[in-house]
């Protein structure tokens, strides 16, 4: 059974950052252009909402810290043994 609840955190982590984090990064882009204005043929013009397009730039602040503490964490041990750094104090240094 310990296998099994394994495998499922594994999936659940795996269906989170594999797909959730591009899922973000898209609707980011669909703020930030609804949120930039428009041109329309008739030559009426719609004016840009900044409401949207500063959600669109959190959902990419997000997606970026994201990506970056998931090297950080990847590269933990090597930044502790040149540096003497320990980046994440709740996990355990080899």
């Amino acid at each position: 059974m310990h296998e099994f609840e394994a495998i499922l955190k594994v999936l659940a982590v795996g269906l989170v950052l594999g797909a959730g984090l591009p899922a973000l990064f898209a609707v980011g882009l669909r703020l930030v252009a609804a949120g930039s204005g428009d041109n329309a043929a008739d030559g009426t013009t719609t004016a840009p909402n900044a409401a949207l397009r500063y959600a669109g730039i959190a959902l990419f602040v997000l997606v970026g810290a994201v990506i970056v503490l998931g090297i950080l964490w990847i590269t933990r041990t090597t930044i502790n043994y040149h540096f003497g750094v320990n980046l994440f104090p709740f996990a355990p240094v080899k």
